[in-house]
């Protein structure tokens, strides 16, 4: 199964890539911008309640396994830093900020944990995480489409 559209739905979705894989991979296999743009948001939105679900529910169950336990604390340990940090001081604008500066772990899925270990509400979380998500989209596709351009330039 060699989908394009699959792949980058799935980069998307994955806790590395996200955005920063989903959509330059869906241009580069020749699907445009906007719908690239709409796939890989879509998807990546498909994270906060994943996670919020995960935290609430697998999660307690998880923890009770020591090698689960070891690697959860050590990723919380890192996340609470960054996020009493970067997000602490600013509440929800803090969370949508660190989620759509599209850098490495900076994402969805590190901004709702953030968001659920400083205990904001989940609801208002959410939407503040979605806006992060839609921004990070913009400015991934920008950066998509300024590499392409740029590589043109250099390779006339």
């Amino acid at each position: 199964m060699n989908n394009p559209i699959i792949h980058a739905l799935i980069l998307s979705l994955l806790p590395i890539s996200e955005l920063r894989g989903g959509i330059p991979y869906a241009v580069a296999n020749d699907i445009p911008l906007w719908e690239a743009y709409v796939i890989c948001v879509l998807s990546n939105l498909l994270v906060i309640p994943i996670v919020y679900i995960f935290l609430e529910t697998i999660h307690k169950n998880l923890y009770a396994i020591g090698f689960y336990k070891k690697i959860f604390d050590r990723y919380i340990e890192r996340t609470r830093r960054k996020a009493e940090k970067n997000v602490g001081k600013y509440g929800y604008w803090g969370v949508m900020l660190f989620v759509a500066i599209p850098l490495p772990v900076t994402g969805a899925y590190t901004g709702t944990v953030a968001a659920w270990l400083l205990k904001l509400d989940r609801k208002r979380s959410v939407w503040y995480l979605a806006l992060g998500v839609v921004i990070a989209g913009v400015i991934v596709s920008i950066a998509t489409i300024s590499g392409i351009k740029a590589f043109e330039i250099f390779t006339k």
